[in-house]
Order: C-alpha cells, then sequence, then structure tokens
C-alpha cells in the first residue's frame, strides 16, 4: 500500500473510529443498564449542569487534556479529534434515536451498543493518530508515578465511576459487562482493522501510542 492511500485509510479509519465510538456510547445510555465508566461521570455530570452528555464530554475530555501538560504527554490528531468527535456523535445519535422503555429492546441495544464500541475502538486504535485523552492521562500517571498502567487505569476508573454514580450517572449490568468484554472485542477488532505498514515496510506507530496497546477515546 502506497503511502498516501495508507494515510487516506488511516484518517478515514479515526474519524468513522471516533464517530462510532460516539454512537455506541448513546446506545447504552437509551438501554438504560450501566455505562461506559467516564460515560457514568458524564451522565452524572449532565444531570447536575443540564448540559447534553455528549457536551459534557467535550468539556471533560478538554479538561483531561489540559492535565496532559504537566505529566508532559503530547497529543496527536486522533487525541484532539477525539475530544470533539466522540461527544458531537454521542449527541447526533442521542437526537435520532427514540426512547425505549421496553426490556426486550434495551438489551439487544445493550449488547449491540458494546460491539459497535469494540468495532469503533478496533477502528480509533488502528489508525495509529494517538491516545484518546482520557487513556493519555493514564499513561502518563504511569509514567511519572512508576505505578503499572493497570494500577492507574483501575484507580482512575473507579473514582470516576463512583463520581459519577453519586451525581446521578447510570451504573448496572451494562458497566460490568462492558468491563468484561470491551478488551477482547478490540483486541479482536484491531486485528481486523489494522492497516498494512507503507510500501517501505514499515509501520508508523503514533508518539504515546504503545503498539498494539488497548486504547479508549
Amino acid at each position: 500500500m502506497s503511502t498516501k492511500n495508507r494515510l487516506g485509510r488511516r484518517l478515514i479509519q479515526l474519524y468513522v473510529g471516533l464517530a462510532l465510538y460516539g454512537a455506541s456510547s448513546a446506545l447504552l445510555v437509551e438501554a438504560g443498564l450501566g455505562l461506559e465508566p467516564w460515560n457514568v461521570l458524564h451522565q452524572g455530570l449532565a444531570e447536575l449542569t443540564g448540559l447534553t452528555i455528549g457536551v459534557v464530554s467535550i468539556i471533560v475530555g478538554a479538561a483531561v487534556l489540559l492535565l496532559w501538560i504537566p505529566l508532559r504527554q503530547r497529543p496527536g490528531l486522533g487525541t484532539v479529534s477525539n475530544v470533539f468527535v466522540v461527544g458531537l456523535a454521542m449527541d447526533g445519535t442521542l437526537a435520532l434515536v427514540p426512547d425505549v422503555h421496553s426490556l426486550p429492546v434495551r438489551i439487544p441495544l445493550l449488547l449491540s451498543g458494546i460491539v459497535l464500541n469494540g468495532v469503533a475502538t478496533g477502528l480509533y486504535i488502528a489508525a495509529r493518530f494517538g491516545p484518546g485523552p482520557r487513556d493519555g492521562l493514564m499513561t502518563g500517571l504511569h509514567r511519572r508515578t512508576g505505578r503499572s498502567i493497570r494500577l492507574m487505569r483501575t484507580a482512575v476508573e473507579v473514582a470516576v465511576v463512583a463520581t459519577g454514580f453519586a451525581l446521578g450517572g447510570t451504573v448496572g449490568v451494562g458497566t460490568v459487562l462492558y468491563a468484561v468484554s470491551i478488551g477482547p472485542l478490540a483486541q479482536l477488532f484491531l486485528r481486523v482493522f489494522d492497516v498494512p505498514p507503507a510500501s517501505g515496510g514499515s509501520t508508523v506507530v503514533a508518539e504515546g501510542q504503545p503498539q498494539g496497546a488497548i486504547l479508549r477515546p
């Protein structure tokens, strides 16, 4: 694959992945059976402020990105794009999808949202334009503290879930199902959407994103 075609494919994957990530998060919101950790916080803040969950996602993403400065993290195109595209796609999808109340509909909606999130994560990571702001925060904390990434992720996500739940965010079976399934799903779709190396045979990995790392926006 030529360098030009490879870059074009990576850009398409980046923005399709981010848009689908926002759409998948909206499906989890509509299902009402539990959200991803950061969206529990976003939903709680949305309840508190009266803003839409997508707008809150953008504000929180921008605030987290500012925390990269003392951690000496450098954002990529995907990092900055993530702040805006995911939130806009989430609000857009929520405006289009009708409210559902029947459990037989909410369960398939939840499962579809989780699988679509895995697809979106594979697309976004395989584009190799840098980690999302929230994952960059965790890798930055890992580098500054010397603690494991697993410990940093667990500590941060427990804190945001607890805060979001206290503010009215939805925690439920969907939160648990997402936690146990997103890793394997993302790993699967990362292989599916992996971009072939440039004609020279070298694979470019975005700075700040370890090759093969499973990162979420």
